[in-house]
């Protein structure tokens, strides 16, 4: 019997409207504006992404005279202790300064004092973080992609991607509140659906109490990595240092305005230029609780600490704090471990991509956190936004749409069809989550080891078959909860093959293998790469070598 469905027919498809997808959006619709551009994005693109209000700052801008991409590279390369493709990055540093420029001509602040940006220092070499006062970002980004003409179908999940031989030529997409399914053709598809943020369990044991948007499970990863892309990373298992139970910002905001940092032993510790990655150190060595104090603080410093905190960042901020009686001016901040994530804007994680945004299948791009620009932050969404779109673009404009595939399309409608007829198993979405999340942070969260890692593997084989035989789906919400769940096992699984594979302890102490507690730049300075094979326990794993940047500038 022949399938029914909508088809939808597009020139470049975005999946994701983040940072990353509705800059792609914008700069498709400007340097290619006689081309379709349409966005799927799951839950709405005006208040979706990591930076679903606003930002207090621009991570990594090369401003001219002040910073360059090639101090930069060499800055960011110690930070990704030498895994970091160079070309990439600088790339993205090169481009930098001309986003900010963009942002600034659409209204966003980047507030002057004495005619200066203020730029701070938060990498290990050079100043390349421009403070941004921007509550209203995400919405005049999508406000701005919206009157261009950039098609958005919200509340709608890519469940999978199509091809027409090595080529990607669209998706099959699940609206998550009335569960339909449809069809886009496309001549080029961008993902930018963000990272594995619901991954571990947080301490609080709220499904949602996570570091970034909830709604990122690792479906860019997982759409690329069926398609045949070549994802890395997957070892390097993020776990932020931030305010307790919240996991909201805190830490540079304070820090650059004088706040102190002290440990559980009254130690001073903001003198020796802190991060995220020795305060979660310290903290594994029982130094912790780690704390902020304000109180030292003028008055004047204090409120512009809590301006940031409470409207430009998060306005839940100011009710937590508040809930906690937490007085800025007589008390301490408490920090404490988040669960653990996989990421490509704060970490190392995602599809392998090239300076132009290419992964290895034609057609497919990736931007954000669902790439690999190592700890390239908002400002590597920004740009790789902006290139992705670019070359998509190009692409796009030599290839015809591809005609439907139904087998495929019925593979996936079939799927569809049977985690619906589920209804009468005894285990529910939520309940289940729970488990997969606990497992993953009892056996992936850093510190790891050979056994812990071998666990993993048997715990998230068994979740694939549970998650078919003894999950319960009752409604569409449930239904897309299951798929999101999928591909959270899948990154487990596939997070576990990595760090395994990995015999060494590298960015201390995210992958710290306690059986091989040595760094190994002699063995293990590349990356470690997977790639799908002919089902979900079949990982190729190969290396790639680190790329280094030819003299001048150029790859």
């Amino acid at each position: 019997m022949k399938r029914e469905y909508p088809v939808f027919d597009t020139d470049i498809l975005i999946v994701g409207g983040g940072s990353a997808g509705t800059m792609a959006a914008i700069r498709a619709k400007t340097v290619h504006p006689e081309l379709d551009v349409l966005i799927l994005e799951k839950g709405d693109v005006k208040y979706s992404g990591c930076i679903a209000r606003g930002m207090d700052a621009l991570n990594i801008v090369a401003i001219p005279g002040i910073s360059s991409p090639e101090e930069y590279v060499e800055g960011n390369g110690m930070a990704c202790d030498g895994i970091m493709d160079e070309p990439v990055n600088y790339r993205m540093a090169e481009r930098s300064y001309d986003v900010m420029q963009r942002l600034i001509d659409w209204g966003v602040c980047f507030p002057k004092f004495d005619g200066e940006y203020e730029v701070l220092q938060v990498h290990p070499k050079g100043r390349f973080c421009v403070t941004m006062k921007e509550p209203e970002l995400k919405k005049i980004l999508a406000e701005k992609a919206l009157q261009m003409g950039v098609r958005v179908m919200n509340r709608t999940m890519a469940v999978e991607l199509l091809k027409n031989g090595e080529s990607v030529c669209g998706a099959v997409a699940l609206n998550i509140r009335t569960g339909e399914p449809s069809v886009i053709r496309a001549k080029s598809v961008i993902l930018s659906a963000g990272g594995t943020a619901r991954f571990g369990l947080p301490d609080n044991g709220h499904l949602y109490g996570i570091y970034d948007f909830p709604g990122n499970t690792g479906d860019g990863y997982m759409l690329a990595y069926r398609a045949g892309a070549e994802l890395s990373g997957f070892e390097y298992t993020l776990v932020y240092y931030i305010t307790k139970d919240i996991n909201a910002p805190l830490l540079y905001i304070t820090l650059t305005r004088g706040a102190h940092l002290l440990n559980a032993f009254n130690e001073r510790r903001d003198k020796d230029h802190p991060s995220i990655k020795s305060m979660f150190a310290e903290h594994l060595e029982n130094q912790g609780p780690l704390r902020i104090r304000l109180s030292h603080l003028p008055e004047e410093k204090i409120k512009e600490i809590e301006d940031i905190l409470f409207s430009t960042e998060r306005p839940a901020c100011q009710r937590f704090h508040e809930g906690r009686d937490n007085n800025f001016r007589t008390g301490e901040i408490e920090l404490w471990p988040t669960e653990v994530f996989l990421c490509g804007g704060h970490g190392l994680t995602g599809v392998r991509i090239n300076e132009n945004g290419e992964t290895n299948v034609p057609g497919l791009y990736a931007a954000g956190d669902t790439s690999l620009c190592a700890r390239g932050h908002l400002s590597g969404a920004f740009v790789y936004g902006e290139i992705c779109a670019e070359n998509a673009g190009v692409y796009a404009k030599s290839m015809p749409l591809a005609p439907v595939d139904e087998a495929a399309v019925a593979a996936v409608l079939d799927h569809l069809d049977k985690r619906r007829a589920q209804g009468d198993n005894e285990i529910s979405v939520d309940e289940f989550e729970y488990k997969v999340r606990r497992i993953i942070g009892d056996y992936l969260k850093p510190p790891k080891n050979e056994y812990k890692l071998n666990r993993a593997l048997w715990w998230m084989k068994r979740f694939r078959k549970e998650l078919d035989t003894v999950v319960r789906i009752e409604s569409v919400h449930d239904l897309f909860k299951a798929l999101e769940v999928e591909n959270i096992i899948q990154c487990g699984y596939l997070s576990a093959v990595a760090s395994k594979e990995r015999k060494e302890t590298r960015w201390y102490p995210w992958h710290y293998r306690t059986d091989y507690p040595e760094r190994n730049d002699l063995e293990w300075k590349k990356h470690v790469v997977l790639t799908r094979g002919d089902g979900p326990e079949d990982v190729h794993v190969t290396y790639r070598d680190v790329i280094k940047m030819a003299k001048g500038g150029e790859n």
